[in-house]
């Protein structure tokens, strides 16, 4: 019976934790529950084999991911032919596979309690973390979304270690708090007082670190741009009885843009209703646009290369198309699919599943100033930002289409990520999304001004251009790469120790 209520008691527990967490994400942004979320399971690791503690960090972690992906549940329901008891289905593997990283976290914290010590495996939590964050971001094509650290993104006095660290230096910080009042359940007071201590310091070095970078001045140069949010419902963007209905709208919001005198405008992806070099009807109205305002305008549209259909961005002045990028990371399951010769059966259960061709590279393009192109979910990945900005760009566009999310919380997650980018390389962010949510954010990662979902609208703001390079420019995602190495180096180096007594399960 006792063995029973421990197993009831440890599931609440911890299964509330991981929900409370994964409310830390938009739209609930609790933000301070992941400074205390982890402490159960980490506590809890220290005193379990490390099956177990396997196995409670496996379901915490599903549940975590299940709570903060729910918003793919419209995306199912709406836009595919999957069954509905089924339906749920691609969710919960998605979030299992996630909560595998979760899981493995414990083991390793449980592991090298039973080989070493709990005071070692608490303090090496934070790299066994940001380890298993930067190998969910980077295997099998990578999947960062629900990274720690992103829940903080209001929080923007600690989110600008970014500058150091990415977005893995506000997870390492968030760990460190985690295990230190675990440590204060777990340890001798000597080595608990020792923990607090430590990430005292670590706290207060990133709290001045970000007064000291917001107390800055702006950067000295700035370019008016203009944002243009058609709010187009996904059924009738590529719909052929609607698209004389769309253009409407677009030269519409365009008559407002010309007023506002900017130095570029930027739409959504895929937002030409035809595929654009095929339509030079409609390249033509955007070049006598573009002249009209006096201003560049950067398109996205789908665009064919040799057959294959890309994800593009279009330049184009009054001159007509100038510049373009073709969109590198695409969407698993969504713009391919991989392992096709087993998995191709899947492109008919969706309307959303397309085979799409990558771009090889990234371009920066101008004027109005150098600037860079991420589409949709690629600015998720620093590495790939990264690349635009050591290429030499000031400014940083995301152009996406989240509609096929509806009104759920996905396009708020996906924004919130967008911050982390612009602190990152002091570099500011104009997003366009086609149903919202389109902003401007700032160097030091303030969303200054926004559209709302399904707000249709015209936004012009003048944006400040980067004046230097920081540490995570010159350096890229450096503590991911170390906390792995002290990981492999933690687990390698304990590996041939004698087997202590196992230690109790649950």
């Amino acid at each position: 019976m006792r063995r029973l209520w421990d197993g009831v008691l440890h599931a609440v527990v911890l299964l509330l934790a991981a929900w409370v967490m994964a409310l830390a994400f938009p739209r609930t942004d609790w933000s301070l529950t992941p400074w205390a979320a982890l402490v159960p399971l980490l506590a809890l690791a220290t005193i379990r084999s490390p099956r177990t503690a396997f196995l409670w960090g496996w379901a915490s972690g599903t549940l975590f991911f299940a709570v903060l992906l729910r918003w793919l549940q419209f995306t199912f329901q709406v836009y595919s032919a999957i069954p509905w008891p089924l339906m749920y289905g691609p969710v919960l593997l998605l979030a299992a596979y996630c909560g595998v990283w979760t899981g493995a976290v414990a083991w390793a914290v449980s592991w090298l309690t039973a080989r070493r010590s709990a005071a070692l495996a608490l303090a090496l939590a934070p790299f066994l973390w940001v380890a298993a964050e930067w190998l969910r971001g980077h295997l099998f094509g990578g999947f960062p979304w629900g990274t720690l650290g992103y829940s903080q993104y209001l929080r923007v006095r600690v989110i600008q270690i970014a500058e150091l660290a990415g977005v893995h230096g506000v997870s390492f910080v968030l760990v460190a708090v985690n295990a230190a009042l675990a440590g204060c359940v777990v340890l001798r007071w000597r080595q608990a007082l020792a923990g607090v201590g430590a990430t005292a310091v670590l706290l207060a070095g990133t709290l001045a670190f970000g007064s000291v970078r917001l107390a800055e001045a702006p950067p000295a140069t700035a370019a008016p741009i203009t944002i243009i949010q058609p709010s187009i419902e996904q059924p009738l963007k590529w719909e052929p009885r609607h698209t004389q209905e769309t253009l409407g709208i677009y030269f519409a919001l365009l008559r407002r843009v010309a007023d506002e005198h900017p130095a570029l405008v930027v739409w959504p992806e895929t937002a030409a209703p035809t595929i654009l070099r095929n339509d030079p009807a409609l390249v033509e109205r955007f070049r006598a646009a573009a002249a009209n305002v006096g201003a560049p305008m950067l398109l996205g549209s789908i665009d064919v290369v040799n057959g294959r259909f890309r994800n593009t961005a279009f330049l184009i002045t009054e001159a007509g198309i100038v510049g373009r990028y073709d969109k590198i990371q695409l969407v698993p399951f969504g713009e391919f699919v991989p392992l096709s010769r087993v998995l191709g059966f899947v492109r008919g259960w969706a309307q959303f599943i397309a085979e799409l061709e990558a771009g090889s590279r990234a371009v920066v393009n101008g004027p109005p100033a150098p600037f860079g192109v991420v589409i949709c979910y690629e600015g998720i990945f620093p590495d790939l930002f990264r690349e635009f900005v050591r290429d030499g760009a000031v400014l940083m566009v995301n152009m996406t289409n989240d509609a096929w999310f509806g009104r759920t919380s996905g396009p708020e997650q996906h924004l919130a990520m967008y911050p982390f980018r612009a602190v990152e390389h002091r570099v500011s962010i104009v997003r366009a999304a086609n149903t919202g949510v389109s902003a401007f954010i700032t160097p030091t990662g303030v969303i200054v001004r926004r559209l709302h979902l399904f707000e249709r609208g015209v936004m012009t703001e003048s944006v400040p251009l980067r004046a230097r390079r920081t540490l995570f420019t010159r350096l890229g995602d450096w503590l991911g790469l170390l906390s792995l190495a002290v990981t492999t180096a933690a687990v390698a180096g304990t590996w041939r120790r004698v087997e202590p007594a196992a230690v109790g399960s649950v």
